[in-house]
């Protein structure tokens, strides 16, 4: 891995040499910052004071350039517009063509503005994160709150660019006018539907975006896999050509992600009928659905270390264990086993073969097409949840076959048992296994990273230029084991840890809990319960559309992960039974409030999670995918887990004890997230 310093030095546009932030130099002063405090030649706030000014005299190096060139920019912009203006009354098609071209060439200028901002800005984090690392996280807090919203500070200017901005809608405009019919006007304007079709203004969006953290849906979606589109200007190989890449083994992929989670979810509504019927207590159910991400917590160590050397066989794997799990699931009936029941459940669990999703899509998809495969893993996810329920409420019928019986609590192992039987077949006959490059790459812990973020995740916790070369590539290798995973965490990756902790933990007890409180209260049907559970399910991808299509780009993304973690606990607050009388409407919405805001903290989350995290998370088998989903699932396991012990209470006291802890780490999750809100900048 080539550290920022290299890159940034490679990188620079030769002529505009003196104006880049001097990386170097900055790292040499917070060296002897460091020894000079532990000496006691200065104290923390001398330092902090000092090399604030020296950072914002490098800024306003930066800042005045850029302006500069603004300024260069809309010269010719505004001369390229007085020969626009002459040309289109002579509807002369070839001086069109030359002119076209003349406004690519100030786009082409405008994309090594971009850049030159992009380095710069990138710089000016890395410099933060740098000083927060050898000094406790207190001067990113510091710099930042005082220059944020300082009429006088120019740090914004470097983040967020009023005059590119303005620049960009110029030459969109007037390119837009030469379009198509070669001199005839399309406003902009009055057809905002209209795309302008260029690849340069392409190029320059893309840069745009990615220096002011606006994502689209597709990245959006992206980010929530935390399988990140890399940046194509970072100057890095893609491992995988096109030859290599196997669609049809993407799609197999795909059907995995979607089969696991229709599994996961299909026996939610009737958890609580097959508990009873088994002579258990109906709050059990929290046991049955837990069971399988207990099993969870193991699988997805395992099988990341197994995606290092193949896809094939742990998929293979996972498909077995899966049909096994479902088939003793259906069986438990007959047996009368509530034991059987929960060692099929175990081995569903066991067959999570998530991680392999995850990596398979990083690892072995070509870069220009990574970024739709990796909103398709969300989007299957997010289909199998809402189609698990749905399956479950039209499997409302009783019949036997033999000594076997069918009914509405052994249908879901059934139907899934002869599902992953199928693809078990379809596995077979159609995966083709990576090729033997990108096998050793994953050996040697060099595939494509699970977590690439932008270029402010790179770096993070390298050591200076100056260390010996044992110690850079200790300090650049993936984590090990758990234990140095978790030594790598930030307090900003901790908390954000947290708050995926807390919305998994508050989604599963809203879910898991929902056919016996449905029950109790309002007397639903299996049938009412699915539907209302498919039905939350569908919300999950237009509401990911809305945020990360629209309002990603109005907002920041730690405002929205506090607006998000406000809602959730209004969500949950107003769950709770206040009064004797519990209403379907203060349930419903409630119950919608707190899931769809569940959605969105999930999003931003993760994407929040993909800028801070080190980049030694990016690789190996302790990779921050796996720490999130570790998360993720004990959330899920100790959620299911107070379901089943709050039965022991009583139905009348479930749902209010159930909704106490969600409530505390909520409110605790808000407390770290301002805590740390300066360094999520």
């Amino acid at each position: 891995m080539v550290n920022f310093g290299k890159k940034l030095m490679a990188d620079q546009v030769e002529e505009w040499k003196g104006y880049y932030i001097n990386y170097k130099l900055m790292k040499k002063m917070l060296k002897q910052y460091v020894q000079q405090t532990q000496l006691g030649g200065k104290d923390r706030e001398q330092v902090l004071k000092e090399f604030s000014r020296i950072l914002d005299e490098q800024i306003e190096r930066i800042v005045l350039f850029l302006l500069q060139q603004q300024g260069h920019l809309a010269n010719r912009i505004e001369e390229l517009g007085e020969q626009r203006a002459a040309l289109l009354e002579q509807h002369d098609i070839s001086q069109v063509f030359q002119l076209r071209e003349a406004y690519r060439e100030v786009g082409r200028d405008l994309i090594k503005l971009l850049r030159f901002v992009d380095m710069n800005a990138t710089g000016i984090r890395k410099i933060l994160k740098k000083f927060d690392k050898r000094f406790g996280y207190r001067f990113t807090d510091y710099y930042v709150t005082t220059r944020a919203n300082h009429p006088y500070s120019q740090l914004q200017q470097v983040f967020k660019q009023v005059g590119i901005v303005a620049v960009v809608g110029a030459l969109s405009r007037n390119l837009a006018y030469l379009q198509d019919h070669e001199g005839s006007v399309l406003s902009i304007y009055d057809h905002p539907s209209v795309t302008l079709k260029d690849p340069i203004i392409d190029q320059v969006n893309h840069a745009v975006q990615k220096l002011t953290h606006a994502t689209s849906f597709l990245q959006f979606l992206g980010q929530h896999a935390l399988i990140i589109q890399e940046d194509v200007q970072s100057g890095s190989e893609d491992l995988v050509d096109d030859q290599s890449y196997h669609f049809m083994s993407l799609i197999l992929n795909l059907v995995n992600t979607f089969l696991y989670m229709v599994n996961t979810y299909i026996i939610v509504p009737t958890a609580d009928d097959y508990a009873v019927s088994l002579g258990a207590a109906a709050t059990v159910c929290g046991v049955i659905i837990g069971s399988m991400a207990v099993a969870q917590v193991f699988s997805s160590v395992y099988f990341s270390a197994w995606s290092n050397r193949s896809y094939f066989r742990p998929l293979v794997f996972s498909s077995i264990m899966l049909f096994a799990g479902n088939l003793l699931y259906a069986l438990a009936y007959d047996m009368n086993s509530l034991t059987v029941l929960l060692i099929g459940r175990l081995l569903c669990g066991l067959g999570s073969a998530r991680a392999v999703n995850r990596r398979y899509i990083s690892d072995c998809v070509p870069l220009k097409i990574r970024l739709q495969a990796s909103a398709g893993f969300v989007s299957a996810s997010a289909l199998g949840m809402a189609c698990g329920p749905a399956l479950a409420g039209l499997l409302q019928t009783r019949f036997k076959i033999y000594s076997l019986t069918f009914d509405q609590s052994t249908l879901p192992g059934w139907v899934m048992c002869i599902a992953w039987l199928v693809y078990l077949l379809w596995l077979w006959i159609s995966f083709k296994e990576p090729g033997h490059q990108v096998n050793a790459n994953l050996e040697e812990g060099l595939a494509q990273p699970l977590l690439t973020g932008s270029e402010e995740g790179q770096d993070q916790n390298a050591e200076d230029n100056d260390d010996n070369e044992e110690e850079s590539k200790h300090s650049h290798g993936p984590a090990t084991s758990i234990s140095s995973a978790y030594k790598l965490l930030t307090p900003s990756v901790k908390v954000q840890l947290l708050i995926y902790f807390m919305l998994k933990y508050a989604m599963e007890i809203l879910l898991s809990e929902s056919s016996v409180i449905t029950t109790y209260y309002f007397n639903w049907s299996t049938s009412a319960v699915a539907i209302f559970l498919a039905i939350l399910g569908c919300t999950v991808l237009p509401v990911n559309a809305i945020v990360g299509s629209y309002i990603t780009n109005l907002f920041e993304d730690r405002q929205i992960l506090v607006a998000s973690e406000i809602m959730v606990l209004i969500g949950i607050i107003m769950s709770f039974r206040y009064t004797p009388h519990y209403s379907v409407p203060q349930y419903v919405l409630s119950a919608l409030i707190t899931f769809v805001f569940a959605e969105v903290l999930e999003g931003v989350n993760l994407s929040l999670l993909s800028r801070v995290m080190s980049s030694r998370l990016a690789r190996g088998t302790y990779n921050g995918g796996l720490l999130s989903t570790e998360a993720g699932t004990l959330a899920r396991v100790v959620a299911d887990a107070t379901i089943t012990a709050a039965g022991y209470l009583g139905p009348d006291l479930l749902l209010n004890i159930t909704l106490l802890p969600p409530l505390v780490i909520c409110i605790a999750s808000l407390v770290a997230t301002f805590c740390t809100y300066n360094t999520l900048y």
